[in-house]
């Protein structure tokens, strides 16, 4: 067949083209076997040459040979076709345009031109897409293989870089249809199937994943170039459309590359209306469909943010039609909607130049943001706050709304999401960084001005009242007040009249005219309803007197009532005017009026300007009052979060709290303050967060000068230590140690300061103080800052003269510890501790100072003296000696006073002298401080040094050893290795220095020992020595003392928990408590029997005790010192304390001890037991508070199902309704699934006959409707049968279980339902053998029972004890399985199984 002849038909897929089609439509006549294709790619070239492009019509067979055999064939064959095509198609578009210009061009040329284009792109865009098909199959190849050697694969596969060549023939193929091709086909009408061949490869290359990298950027820029031409040239639309609509639903992708391409169709092509087909297409969507198909949900949600950025003016017209999506279950999408309408505020509708309808739009907008503030779903409620953040940080929200802006951000903090949380933060901290109103912000700054300001707009608007009420015509004010006067008139013309009160008045006022001067009085005032009775009533009082007589039958009530009123309004207001004007007249005259009337009009225009200004000047403060007001408030609630778990928030806090000081809000110190226990964080960020919020704020601080601000620093620095407790001091001080570590306080704030300690620049005693902290904690970082000046320090503060400033003397002997270690030396270091000789200055004036203040009452005197002691036993060689002859010294001048006492004393018949109680109460303190600095020394000190020398000697022999020694004994080398020697060694040096202690240093012969007598006695008889300070002292001192020896504790323990129960003092039970604590450290085996009396202090009515006790507690159980049993309930109860601090403390506690593997579930049984006694527990509504918190530790679905049959089981002993309430309320707070439901199915004969109670059957049904939310079909089918038990036990009590069933049919029941469970042995109960009997009982076959069966069963009365203390093997059903359970298992566990055994 001719080429002129046929006709070339786009085939949908290449097998068509080797079938007989219509007439004259072409046909692939043979497809050439693989070898004999370079032969024939050769003859169509030379064919190319001589015919140019139409030589295709002839050799077409040969291109779709290659293609049909593509995988097959050579890759240097495949790159010549592809070369040669390229080669093809870019000589026809530059032909075509001549022959289109040709008007003589005969019908069959055309046609041979028409054919021989529509072969040469269906061959180019044919090969082109073989190509990208082999690329993305090798790309995935390359994935599972790795990608070592991949560029090697590709190149091998492909012959060349397929990814560089691919630009080009698109460029290739947008200059062709650029042409006006369109008069090769009749009519000037292209075919579909053209336009849909060279568009369908662009979308199958936006297919590829790889698409959307950087490196594909020209390749994508070709692909929207094409796609633009036929859509301004080919009609492309609506075809276009869809193909987007369907990229977007299955290729994430493409969401970022589709929206650039229609930006760029929008605005360089001029197609603005694709924007609004799409959008169509996509509102369109129903909102039930897209919640069902996340991933096309998460596609248009991407392509309607990003394209709102693009072009947000045009996407504003189809805004109306995507509000239907903002009531839709696909959060993505509602998501999408309002970070448009966001970017429309920002980009379109911002500035003060709107009209009316863009400020209506923009109020809509924002109307619609802040409602989704409180939308159900956090990921909106965060999207909302973070495009407010935005829209603050471009100043783009209007001052109007700020307040409720601020107030919904204020509220998002108290959200149960984290990241609601964090976005809150971090819009008020945008608010503050953007607020209008003033650098500084604080609520007492603003009051005064905001109150002055008020007071006088007040007085401008009175004394405007009062000019226009000079001036106002009568008439006029009537037909002001007529409309409110009429609806006054109709209400009470409605209700009966009031006639005993206003009848008195009337009849007292016998005048008509002073009636009708009220009745004005009362309109003016718009006192409209007393104005109508009392002219009701004087119309009946003064029938006959004018005006009241003028009454018109014929007319109605109320047209009467308005007449009078408006003839007594006007006429009284007129009569007043007149005199008004007549007295003006004769002071003045008529002339002088009509001037001033005059003159007012530029005077009135005046005071209306100051009057708008005045009110405009209120309103500025007192919308910096409100902002003020809610940031003080947002301080509150954010300083409470800043102990949360996760880092993110914590940092955003730590960061707002920078900024909120920066703005000089007062309470923003209180949030500075409480970060800084965050410096211990293990969160390495949170940590660094912290540092760079003191690095902000205290280390650039504001002044002209270097050394003005360095005055500043040092100023700032120490505000922070002015009332500082000892925690933020220590935390403090590792924050200036951190920063002198890395050098960045200068050297001329430590000269500053030792300037200011030295008194060199004049200071107040407390600045003097605070420069000697400051000096300390950055001896810390670098002791020599203290160690060079070491003879300075001492003569600052223990100098000679009397009385010394003790204050200023302790601060001094804390930075003098900081120049040595204070940690108990490793083995690894060989370097002698730092010690000074006792003959040291230092030494000889703490001896002095301690000895001289011995005698005198100061209560600066004791700590100062501790951390003398302290510093002595740290630093000086032989330190015993040195505090024994300070103990010599201050018992001589005690005996010494009591001398004097007793030679003053006439009759020696009187009581015998005694001594002052603040000796006794120095003395006792200060041999109690010696007795554990004693201990400290032995233990750390000089056990350390008797290990360092020990190691040293063991080096030493080992080098002096014959090489042949050193293998004769292969059994010492294995314990070497085995670490066995050190072991040995050291426990040799502990028991010594347990030996002394036990043995010597309360021995009769040392000076220690003198003082337990005196000791004892105080402390055996506080009715005789009962001042509070002086017990306190003496009972730290026993405290101290039973700290030495094991067999002087044993001895005192019994005094030490007397005191503990009994004192009447809250110091002393206090401190007591510290000191048990410690001993139960020390000696926990002689403690252990006491632990009872330790949990009952958290009880104590004492808040002091209580926090105390709660962290001695916390301490002993966290590092498992004491048995954990079901006292703990104890700690539970201080969940609920009325003091924020120690309920903080219980809840921090217990958030410890849930990551302590199943503490908290082995202990839950217990706690509810103890709990909910009606004895000893707690009232109903506190019980809810603590469980509500203990059950949000129970998170493994085991763990949940176990104390849910645990809970039901309980049932049956439950004695009371109170504690059948309480089980059901734990039971509906655990987060119960599928399974937990069938353990509560098995179990409900149970707790079925408690149903009958409105709480508990609520309870129960707050579980099924809690599980119904997202249940799968066979789920629902269990709740179903859940909820109709427990309405018909409700209703009928448990024989309605027997009617359901037996209506229902037992086959009926779910399978899951008729599962037996894994625990079926009976046991009997235990016997009591406690002081309860509520608590869990054994576990019991779960198989459905016949009512009389339950009743026979429910009749035995039996005992229950604490599974605290006695369990039994059936409970360990309960327990986690071996792959459940953390393989290092916590002490704290319920009680021991092996007593059932035995």
């Amino acid at each position: 067949m001719s080429p002129q002849l046929y006709e070339f038909h786009l085939p949908l897929s290449p097998e068509e083209l080797l079938k007989s089609g219509g007439v004259n439509q072409y046909v692939v006549q043979e497809v050439l076997s693989v070898r004999h294709l370079p032969a024939q790619l050769k003859a169509f070239q030379n064919a190319f040459r001589a015919q140019g492009p139409l030589a295709m019509l002839e050799h077409f067979d040969t291109i779709y040979s290659i293609l049909h055999h593509f995988r097959s064939i050579d890759p240097g064959l495949k790159e010549d076709t592809l070369e040669f095509l390229i080669k093809v198609v870019s000589r026809h578009s530059q032909e075509l345009p001549a022959i289109l210009d040709d008007t003589t061009l005969s019908l069959s040329d055309r046609n041979a031109h028409l054919n021989a284009l529509k072969m040469n792109c269906y061959a180019l865009i044919r090969l082109l897409e073989s190509f990208e098909t082999m690329t993305s199959q090798t790309s995935l190849t390359d994935l599972d293989l790795g990608g070592k050697g991949k560029k090697a694969r590709t190149k091998a596969a492909q012959g060349s870089n397929w990814e560089e060549e691919r630009q080009p023939i698109l460029q290739l193929l947008t200059q062709l249809l650029q042409l006006d091709i369109r008069h090769l086909w009749n009519h000037s009408v292209i075919e579909e199937e053209f336009v849909s061949l060279v568009t369908g490869c662009c979308y199958r290359l936006l297919e590829n994943p790889t698409i959307s990298h950087q490196k594909n950027r020209p390749v994508r820029e070709a692909i929207t170039h094409l796609l633009g031409v036929a859509l301004t040239r080919y009609n492309h639309m609506l075809s276009a459309t869809v193909k987007i609509i369907q990229m977007l639903q299955h290729f994430e992708h493409l969401a970022p590359v589709l929206v650039a391409a229609v930006s760029l169709w929008a605005t360089d092509y001029g197609m603005k209306s694709i924007v609004g087909e799409i959008v169509r297409e996509i509102g369109q969507k129903c909102p039930q469909e897209l919640s069902r198909d996340p991933s096309g949900a998460k596609g248009f949600a991407a392509f309607l943010t990003e394209l709102a950025e693009r072009v947000p003016a045009i996407l504003m017209s189809s805004m109306c039609i995507l509000v239907d999506h903002l009531d839709g279950e696909s959060y993505m999408m509602r998501n999408a909607v309002l970070a448009a309408m966001a970017e429309m505020v920002l980009q379109v509708l911002n500035g003060d130049q709107l009209e009316e309808a863009a400020r209506d739009t923009r109020d809509q907008f924002l109307d619609t943001l802040q409602a989704h503030g409180h939308d159900v779903n956090s990921f909106v409620r965060s999207r909302v706050l973070q495009l407010f953040t935005r829209i603050v940080q471009q100043k783009a929200l209007p001052l109007t709304r700020f307040q409720a802006v601020v107030a919904l951000a204020v509220g998002r903090l108290a959200d149960k999401s984290v990241l609601v949380c964090k976005n809150a933060i971090q819009l008020l901290a945008s608010f503050l960084a953007n607020n209008p109103f003033s650098c500084k912000l604080s609520d007492t700054d603003l009051a005064g001005p905001l109150q002055k300001e008020t007071q006088k707009l007040q007085e401008m608007r009175a004394h405007r009242r009062r000019t226009a009420a000079a001036l106002l015509d009568p008439e006029e004010e009537w037909e002001a007040m007529l409309p409110e006067l009429k609806s006054t008139l109709q209400q009470l013309l409605k209700l009966p009249q009031e006639e005993e009160e206003i009848s008195e008045q009337i009849t007292n006022s016998e005048n008509p005219e002073e009636v009708k001067g009220r009745i004005h009085q009362l309109l003016a005032k718009a006192s409209y309803k007393q104005a109508i009775i009392l002219t009701r009533e004087a119309t009946s009082h003064f029938q006959e007197s004018e005006p009241f007589s003028h009454i018109d039958p014929e007319e109605s009530e109320e047209t009467r009532f308005l007449n009078l009123l408006g003839i007594i309004f006007k006429g009284q207001a007129a009569s007043t005017q007149e005199k008004t004007k007549s007295a003006e007249n004769m002071v003045s005259g008529q002339t002088v009026c009509k001037d001033k009337s005059n003159m007012s009009e530029p005077e009135k225009s005046r005071e209306n300007d100051e009057l708008v200004k005045q009110e405009m000047l209120v309103q500025y403060l007192q919308d910096a009052y409100s902002f003020s007001q809610k940031i003080t408030m947002a301080i509150g609630i954010i300083s409470k979060m800043m102990y949360e778990n996760t880092t993110t928030v914590v940092q955003e806090i730590i960061e707002f709290f920078v900024m909120v000081f920066q703005f000089g809000v007062p309470q923003a110190l209180f949030g500075v303050r409480r970060m800084l226990p965050l410096i211990w964080s293990k969160e390495p960020g949170v940590r660094e967060a912290v540092l760079n919020a003191y690095r902000q704020l205290y280390l650039n601080p504001q002044g002209d000068s270097a050394r003005a601000k360095t005055q500043a620093l040092i100023q700032n620095l120490s505000l922070l230590l002015l009332d500082a407790s000892a925690g933020t001091i220590q935390c403090l001080e590792e924050i200036i140690c951190e920063f002198v570590q890395k050098g960045e306080l200068k050297p001329a704030v430590t000269q500053l300061l030792w300037e200011r300690a030295t008194e060199k620049v004049p200071c107040s005693p407390l600045e003097r103080c605070s420069s000697v902290m400051l000096l300390g904690m950055m001896a810390r970082g670098k002791p020599e800052i203290v160690g060079s000046n070491l003879d300075t320090l001492v003569s600052i503060g223990l100098n000679e003269k009397f009385p010394q400033d003790y204050r200023l003397a302790q601060q001094v002997c804390l930075a003098i510890a900081n120049i040595s270690d204070r940690r108990k030396p490793s083995l690894g270091k060989r370097h002698l501790p730092f010690r000074l000789p006792q003959e040291h200055r230092l030494f000889e004036r703490l001896q002095e100072t301690v000895t001289k203040g011995f005698i005198h009452p100061d209560p600066l005197w004791i700590p100062f003296k501790e951390v003398a002691v302290t510093l002595i036993y740290q630093l000086a060689e032989g330190p015993e000696v040195l505090c024994a002859q300070i103990l010599h010294s201050c018992a001589k001048q005690a005996l010494e006073k009591l001398g004097e006492r007793s030679t003053t004393q006439e009759d020696p018949k009187e009581t015998p002298p005694m001594l002052p109680t603040f000796l006794l109460m120095n003395l006792l303190s200060l041999a109690g401080d010696v007795a554990l600095q004693q201990l400290i020394h032995l233990e750390q000190a000089v056990s350390g040094e008797l290990c360092r020398r020990r190691v040293l000697r063991e080096e030493q022999e080992h080098k002096t050893k014959d090489p042949k020694e050193k293998n004769t004994s292969s059994e010492t080398t294995m314990e070497e290795e085995l670490g066995l020697v050190g072991v040995t060694a050291d426990d040799t040096e502990a028991e010594l220095m347990r030996g002394i202690c036990e043995m010597e240093l309360l021995d009769g012969k040392q000076t220690l020992a003198a003082f337990v007598p005196l000791l004892l006695k105080v402390c055996n008889n506080p009715g005789l020595y009962s001042n509070p300070d002086l017990s306190a002292a003496a009972s730290l001192a026993l405290g101290k003392f039973c700290m030495i020896s094991a067999t002087f504790c044993d001895s005192q323990l019994r005094l030490l928990f007397t005191m503990l129960e009994k004192s009447s003092l809250p110091t002393v039970r206090s401190n007591l408590m510290v000191a048990t604590g410690d001993l139960a450290i020390r000696f926990p085996n002689l403690v252990d029997p006491w632990t009872p009396h330790l949990y009952a202090r958290l009880r104590d009515p004492a808040p002091q005790v209580r926090k105390t006790a709660g962290l001695v507690m916390t301490h002993l159980i966290l590092k498992d010192m004491v048995k954990v049993k079901g006292q703990v309930s104890e700690m539970a109860v201080l969940l609920i304390d009325p003091e924020p601090q120690i309920a903080a403390l219980a809840k921090n506690f217990f958030n410890e001890l849930s990551h302590k593997g199943n503490a908290i579930y082995n202990l839950l049984p217990d706690i509810i037991s103890r709990l909910s006694d009606p004895e000893g527990g707690v009232e109903e509504e506190p019980f809810h508070t603590i469980m509500r918190q203990l059950l949000s530790y129970i998170t493994k679905d085991k763990q949940t199902e176990s104390l849910v049959e645990k809970l039901c089981q309980r049932f049956r002993t439950a004695r009371t309704e109170r504690q059948h309430r309480d089980l059901a309320y734990c039971v509906s707070q655990l987060p119960l699934t599928e399974r937990g439901l069938r353990k509560m199915l098995d179990s409900f004969d149970c707790f079925g006959d408690k149903l009958s109670d409105e709480s508990i059957f609520s309870a129960f049904l707050s579980v099924a409707s809690k599980l119904r939310r997202g249940a799968k079909p066979e789920g629902k089918a269990i709740i179903d049968e859940f909820e109709q038990k427990l309405r018909a036990c409700h209703t009928r009590g448990l024989d309605g279980i027997e009617e359901l069933e037996n209506g229902q049919g037992l086959s009926q029941r779910a399978p899951s339902a008729r599962k037996q469970p894994t625990v079926s042995r009976h046991q009997p109960l235990a016997s009591a053998a406690s002081d309860s009997d509520f608590v869990t009982p054994e576990p019991r076959r779960t198989t459905r029972r016949h009512p009389n069966t339950q009743q026979r069963v429910a009749k035995k009365k039996c005992k229950v004890v604490f599974s605290s203390d006695e369990s039994s093997e059936e409970e360990l059903s309960a327990e986690m399985t071996e792959d459940e359970t953390p393989k290092k298992m916590t002490p704290i566990r319920r009680a021991s199984t092996r007593r059932h055994k035995s």
